[in-house]
């Protein structure tokens, strides 16, 4: 089974933080969609023939697309793909987008799970990340969601920012318990280089974030959501049972995808190739008839460290036997012995042949990864 991601590269407005692709410039929104259309055909071998079951739009604010927009780009995969008749088709999508009207044509086009960027619950948080929703509108995007039908539901919050106070992340969290939401994706405050938030800070207009609270937050997320009986299943990604992202998964799991749209990235086992993040440029490029995106084949190596990177982040953890099966003993045994370290810590304990980091474990996940990446090429 595979995915398939489609870049939708524009926002109404520039959140503060934000470092992915997009535009808030729509002039030329009806070009791009016939230029996703066409890198669909373009792109049509990538997969193998394998059959897809998950369908992702991200973004940028996909949920900027109307109801003709999407229904062409979601005919174009399925008469291009074999997709499954049960495929996950999620939507990323803001709060002021989703109205009656949205919801329901986005029910009628055949997107059956929604991802929302709710952020927070709170004005001042909301202001100070220069989102373009209100409190207001995230609580009731939700509900008329539920109300609608949409059960798949998956929400953004981000914690650590200075805005933000240990109880009023509580409260967004218990908000979010409350509205019975399945699945939420947490993330702390990052600076990004280059994005308005790293200009502010830089230029002693805002505060500096602080690891500290950020840290503090993730423990105590953890301890609320466990308790509630999520499953954190990713160090980002929490969910009730049954109600894991199926498509994410699949990246974590090492299944190939195909990434459609500007800065879009698709890998296939073997390689990894990637879009040019440039809205006209990638235009020109695929109306010349051309996939616009850098390839890189991964070494025996890269593979390696990629499975500890992704393995480690989940629940289900890195199995030793497996690296032995794909990579050699060698390999196996060396992770067996470097992983001693952290769990003399109490960061990582070893279960069978997998290996998995503990909650404490949880807050030093990459810099674990790294120190057990090998150097073989």
């Amino acid at each position: 089974m595979a995915g398939i991601y489609l870049h939708i590269p524009f926002c109404k407005q520039a959140c503060y933080y934000c470092n992915f692709h997009f535009s808030t410039s729509l002039a030329r929104k009806a070009d791009m969609v016939q230029c996703l259309l066409r890198e669909t055909d373009l792109q049509r071998g990538y997969l193998g023939g394998e059959r897809v079951d998950t369908i992702y739009f991200g973004g940028g604010t996909p949920s900027l697309l109307d109801t003709a927009e999407l229904r062409l780009l979601l005919s174009r995969v399925y008469s291009t793909f074999d997709v499954a008749p049960d495929a996950e088709i999620t939507l990323e999508a803001n709060p002021d987008d989703l109205d009656n009207d949205k919801l329901l044509s986005l029910r009628e086009v055949g997107i059956n799970r929604l991802s929302i960027g709710i952020q927070s619950f709170h004005e001042a948080d909301l202001r100070w990340m220069n989102r373009a929703h209100n409190s207001r509108q995230a609580l009731d995007c939700i509900v008329q969601a539920q109300q609608l039908g949409f059960r798949n539901i998956t929400i953004d919050l981000i914690y650590g920012g200075p805005t933000l106070s240990d109880e009023g992340w509580r409260q967004n969290v218990e908000q979010a318990i409350a509205l019975g939401v399945p699945h939420l994706s947490c993330y702390a405050l990052t600076v990004e280089p280059g994005t308005a938030l790293d200009h502010f800070i830089r230029k002693k207009k805002m505060a500096a974030t602080d690891p500290d609270k950020a840290a503090r937050h993730f423990e105590l997320l953890m301890q609320w959501l466990e308790a509630a009986g999520y499953e954190h299943y990713e160090i980002s990604n929490f969910a009730l049972p049954g109600w894991h992202s199926r498509h994410n998964s699949s990246y974590w799991q090492g299944r190939s995808y195909l990434g459609i749209g500007p800065s879009a990235h698709s890998f296939n086992g073997h390689s990894r190739q990637w879009n040019v993040a440039n809205n006209a440029t990638y235009i020109k490029r695929i109306t010349a008839g051309e996939i616009p995106a850098e390839t890189e084949s991964l070494t025996t190596g890269m593979q390696i460290n990629e499975y500890i990177m992704t393995s480690l982040r989940t629940s289900a953890g890195c199995n030793l036997e497996w690296v032995a099966e794909k990579f050699g003993a060698d390999q196996s045994m060396r992770l067996q012995r470097e992983s001693r370290q952290f769990i003399d810590k109490g960061w990582m304990v070893a279960q069978g042949e997998t290996l998995r980091l503990t909650r404490a474990g949880r807050l030093f996940a990459d810099g674990i990864a790294a120190e057990l990446f090998t150097s073989q090429g």
